[in-house]
C-alpha cells in the first residue's frame, strides 16, 4: 500500500503562535503515525514560486493521511495556525 504525504508551502507571520501550533499538533500526528520528511528547513526556489516555509509529512498510508487531517485533534491545531499563516496544502498518496 503506497504511503499518503501532506506536501506544505506556509509563510508564517506569528512564529510564537506558531509554535503553539507545532505543539497542538504533536498529538494528531503521533496518533496516525507521521514522520517528518522535510520541515522547514533551508531552500532554494529553483523554478517558479514557492512561499517561505516547506513541510512534507509522511503518513503510513494515503486515507491516514486523509484522516489525520480531517480528525478534531489536527482541526483543533489548524484553528491556531490559521490566523498566522497562509499556507497551500496537498495530500498525495506515494508512488511504490
Amino acid at each position: 500500500m503506497p504511503k499518503g504525504y501532506w506536501v506544505a508551502h506556509v509563510d508564517v507571520h506569528d512564529a510564537a503562535t506558531y509554535d503553539e501550533y507545532r505543539k497542538a499538533n504533536a498529538a494528531p500526528f503521533a496518533e496516525y503515525g507521521a514522520r517528518f520528511i522535510v520541515r522547514g528547513g533551508p531552500q532554494e526556489v529553483m523554478e517558479g514560486e514557492v512561499r517561505k516555509r516547506t513541510v512534507v509529512i509522511e503518513f503510513p498510508s494515503y486515507q491516514t493521511a486523509m484522516d489525520c487531517y480531517n480528525s478534531p485533534g489536527y482541526q483543533a491545531a489548524k484553528a491556531l495556525r490559521d490566523p498566522v499563516s497562509n499556507g497551500d496544502l496537498a495530500i498525495v498518496e506515494g508512488y511504490e
